[in-house]
């Protein structure tokens, strides 16, 4: 799909639904340490790198992760499709910066200065055949050296879609999605996969990749 005939950001009225019900049944982004010390490795990655420009926290839902981000010093931009999704970050984060875009960045987040990307199951919302574009279209935007991290459920092989309970989404094996950002011009730096829990349906992974 080419980014350029998007001409408003992809619409979730599935979670613009259950924004209330999200916010009471997650108060925290991270249901265990190791996604927490996860993004918190990233973060300390970004640092590390030096990259002029904004972490843009794509699918940044109810704001926290952007928060936790900025926290820790970063200079950080969530986009969000879903308005109410936006609506509670803005007002539990006022702080923090919210902009109403999607994965291809293409609305506000065209104007915004990229020095990283991290996409907590967001990527899953996107159907796979545009992913490919999503990904090239954030190559476009990060210098050589710079950082993404990916989240999603993972499948035994390629691409799968699964009975996610808001928007359809589709879960990707851990070497499809390394394959697929490198095709974009990313090389992967390292994963974790965690196992499925009384949480977890599927096993999780994080995946951190460099622009090359």
């Amino acid at each position: 799909m080419d980014s350029s005939v998007r001409q408003e950001p992809l619409v979730q009225p599935g979670y613009d639904a259950l924004a209330r019900r999200y916010a009471e049944l997650f108060p925290s982004p991270y249901l265990t340490h190791l996604e927490r010390h996860v993004v918190h490795a990233f973060a300390d990655l970004v640092t590390d790198a030096g990259h002029r420009g904004v972490v843009v926290d794509v699918g940044s839902g109810l704001g926290q992760v952007t928060a936790d981000l900025v926290e820790r010093g970063l200079d950080v931009v969530g986009v969000e499709p879903s308005d109410a999704m936006r609506e509670i970050a803005v007002r539990n984060y006022p702080g923090c910066r919210f902009l109403r875009d999607d994965a291809y960045l293409a609305g506000p987040g065209a104007t915004v200065e990229v020095a990283a990307i991290l996409a907590r199951f967001s990527v899953i919302h996107i159907p796979p055949e545009e992913v490919p574009e999503v990904f090239a279209t954030w190559a476009r935007r990060l210098g050589t050296g710079t950082v993404v991290l990916i989240a999603c459920q993972t499948a035994d092989d390629g691409v799968r879609e699964f009975d996610h309970a808001v928007a359809r989404a589709w879960r990707w094996s851990p070497d499809r999605l390394a394959e697929t950002l490198d095709e974009a011009g990313f090389e992967e730096i390292w994963r974790t996969v965690s196992r499925p829990d009384a949480d977890h349906r599927f096993p999780d992974v994080h995946l951190v990749a460099r622009r090359r």
